[in-house]
């Protein structure tokens, strides 16, 4: 299919947000409201990169092509490692052709049972559910049913301080791939693997250059998320400088799950090999 970032060539000073999330996902932008505002707000590239939301990426590029705004194929696949969550986007691969979409639909499976087996263990438990919860739950994206579990569960589970316990009791957890899994898919289907928000520390493994050269040797990422709105700027710096002595790739992205934190203009030239890598120009006036 014709992408909308075919022959496209920006400006180092163009605007670029390279994360994003829509209702597809975890995020409460809807795909054609989130396109709006980075056209109105004069954006030159961005990346819709939905929590293992590959099956979307041909819908996208078809909105993207009729709004006339570049947008990236994109993914953010979900993976574990260490015993923490740690994330991967995944940059440029065939929407109608590629190895990552199997791993996103196995992804989704898994989280309905899992969703479905915490449920019906609730019900073992004796906590009062309405059927038709379930089925609202199962109907939702898989990033969003783990925190949609949870707010049901605390509707009827009158202990504040068992919630958490008891959804673990019941298997509540996040479904994931392990990173080396979803590198290899990522190169088969053509794409390059950048490991997203190395310094976030919230439940994810935050990345130090110790860390991050013990990844490499498990699975031979391309690149890293050096600007990201969390990291501190000693973070930033060093992952930029990291990625510079390794030869890796530098991504930008603002994570923007909503309007009230919206999107955030990077300098298209912070991004300057990944974009090229990708089949993207940078040229100065």
């Amino acid at each position: 299919m014709n992408l909308s970032t075919t022959g496209l060539c920006l400006a180092p000073e163009a605007a670029i947000d390279l994360q994003l999330h829509t209702t597809f996902s975890d995020g409460e932008w809807t795909d054609e409201e989130l396109l709006d505002y980075l056209i109105a707000e004069k954006f030159r590239l961005a990346a819709i990169t939905d929590h293992d939301r590959v099956d979307t990426a041909r819908s996208l590029q078809k909105l993207a092509a009729e709004k006339q705004f570049p947008l990236l194929v994109a993914v953010e696949m979900s993976a574990q490692w260490k015993g923490k969550l740690t994330d991967f986007l995944c940059f440029g691969f065939d929407p109608e052709d590629n190895r990552l979409d199997a791993l996103a639909q196995d992804v989704t499976h898994r989280q309905r049972e899992n969703t479905r087996q915490v449920f019906n263990y609730l019900l073992g438990k004796g906590y009062i559910l309405d059927p038709k919860d379930l089925a609202q739950l199962l109907a939702k994206p898989a990033a969003q049913q783990l925190p949609q579990l949870l707010a049901l569960a605390t509707k009827v589970i009158h202990d504040k301080n068992a919630i958490g316990r008891t959804l673990l009791d019941g298997g509540f957890t996040y479904m994931t791939h392990d990173p080396a899994t979803i590198v290899e898919a990522a190169h088969q289907s053509g794409a390059v693997c950048i490991l997203a928000h190395p310094g976030r520390s919230d439940g994810f493994v935050c990345y130090d250059r110790a860390l991050l050269d013990e990844l490499r040797n498990e699975a031979d990422i391309d690149g890293i998320e050096a600007y990201y709105p969390a990291h501190t700027p000693e973070q930033t710096t060093m992952y930029r400088d990291y990625a510079q002595d390794h030869q890796l790739l530098i991504s930008a992205g603002s994570d923007s799950h909503s309007p009230d934190k919206p999107p955030i203009k990077y300098q298209a030239e912070v991004c300057r090999s990944l974009l090229e890598r990708i089949g993207i120009q940078i040229e100065y006036s």
